[in-house]
C-alpha cells in the first residue's frame, strides 16, 4: 500500500511514537529529527553523536528483515541507479515509511538536478502507485537548490511528492521517448511574455 501524506503529517505520527525504531537513509546532513539511526555513503558519525550512525558500504542495506518500524527516504530515489532493487530493499528492513520526491517541475528547474537525477517520479492516484520513469530535462534550469527550497514554502504540493507506504511500494516503470520532445528554454518564454507585454503597453 502507498498513498499521498505530507510530511506535516508524519513527523506528527513519529512524535507519538517514541518507541519506534525509525531509520533515515541518505539523509545527508539532514536527517529527520524523529530518526534515531541513520544510514548514509558520506561518514556522518561525529554530525550525529545522539544516533546510531551506519555507514552505507554496498548496495544491500546493512540490517536485517523488517528491523524497523520506520524508514525514511526523503530526496534519495531519483540519485540510485539499481532503483528497482532499493525499492525492494526498503521493503525488506521496514514495515512501512515515507518516500519524498521532487516532482517533474521542481526537478527541472533546478540546475544541480541535470546532472544528479537519474529519474522522473509521479504518483497515480487511482492506482495508488508511483510510476517511474527515465529523466527528461524538459526546461533549461533556472534556480539552485537553495532558492527552490524558498519556492517549496508556497508551492510545496507543485514541487513534492510525499508518500507514505506500508508492507510494499506499489510501483511501475515505464520508459519515455524523449526524442519526441522539445526542450524549453524559459529564457526565451520570458522574453515572448516581455514582448507581448510591451505591444500591449503601445496599443
Amino acid at each position: 500500500m502507498i498513498k499521498r501524506t505530507s510530511k506535516k503529517f508524519i513527523d506528527n505520527t513519529l512524535s507519538k511514537n517514541p518507541n519506534w525504531k525509525i531509520l533515515d537513509i541518505g539523509c545527508g546532513y539532514n536527517a529527520n529529527p524523529y530518526a534515531n539511526y541513520i544510514c548514509d555513503v558520506q561518514d556522518l558519525s561525529d554530525f550525529y553523536k545522539d544516533k546510531k550512525f551506519i555507514i552505507l558500504k554496498d548496495k544491500k542495506l546493512p540490517f536485517l528483515e523488517k528491523e524497523f518500524d520506520f524508514v525514511i527516504s526523503s530526496h534519495v530515489m531519483e540519485h540510485v541507479s539499481e532503483l528497482k532493487f532499493f525499492i525492494s530493499e526498503l521493503e525488506r528492513v521496514s514495515k512501512k515509511g515515507y518516500i519524498e520526491l521532487p516532482t517533474k517541475l521542481e526537478d527541472n528547474l533546478v540546475f544541480e538536478n541535470k546532472k544528479e537525477h537519474l529519474w522522473h517520479m509521479d504518483f497515480d492516484d487511482a492506482e495508488n502507485k508511483l510510476v517511474i520513469t527515465n529523466r527528461v530535462q524538459y526546461l533549461e534550469p533556472v534556480l539552485t537548490v537553495a532558492s527552490i527550497k524558498k519556492f517549496n514554502k508556497v508551492f510545496r504540493k507543485s514541487l513534492l511528492i510525499e508518500l507514505e507506504w506500508e508492507n510494499n511500494i506499489n510501483h511501475e516503470f515505464v520508459v519515455t521517448d524523449e526524442d519526441k520532445f522539445n526542450k524549453t528554454s524559459l529564457l526565451v518564454l520570458f522574453r515572448k511574455y516581455l514582448s507581448k507585454k510591451i505591444r500591449m503597453f503601445f496599443k
